[in-house]
């Protein structure tokens, strides 16, 4: 519930900074053509779309790698771990960011997850990322979602240390 009303309240600041630029259909089809990749385990794919100086951030606070380290994680997790991600309800808003740090074209892209691991097991998850789009590349991403609900449906359980 506090997520949705998060949503609700954040939801007409994003669209009041909407793009209303030509750049924002070809940004949000390098998403797309991003997103695609993903699905496919094409980390080939992915590498072409990232700019050298890419940082992506997330899912927690303190998480970020650059290209080369984001391409060798995808690289990992398609041998390793991933049988399968499917990405459903994908909804996709262009944002302009006027001043600071983070000025520019962005696209906000959330969806419901499905992810099969090469173990049988599945998750489904609500995430969202922001990305930040320049001359047909991703410089920046922002991703969100809830990794202890992930966790939780593959079975594992939280103690709080108190409770030991």
């Amino acid at each position: 519930m506090k997520r949705l009303l998060f949503a609700m309240l954040v939801f007409p600041f994003l669209m009041s900074c909407s793009s209303g630029n030509d750049s924002s259909e070809k940004n949000i089809a390098v998403v797309d053509k991003y997103i695609q990749s993903v699905e496919n385990m094409d980390y080939k794919t992915m590498e072409t779309l990232l700019a050298d100086d890419y940082q992506g951030y997330g899912p927690s606070f303190n998480d970020s790698v650059g290209k080369e380290q984001a391409i060798e994680s995808w690289k990992y997790n398609v041998q390793n771990l991933y049988k399968k991600i499917e990405y459903k309800k994908e909804q996709h808003a262009p944002v302009f960011i006027s001043k600071g740090p983070n000025k520019g074209d962005w696209v906000s892209s959330w969806a419901e997850l499905f992810i099969t691991y090469k173990s049988g097991e599945t998750v489904t998850i609500w995430a969202n990322t922001t990305y930040k789009v320049e001359n047909g590349k991703i410089t920046k991403s922002y991703t969100f979602y809830n990794e202890a609900d992930a966790f939780r449906q593959l079975g594992f359980v939280f103690i709080h240390p108190d409770d030991l």
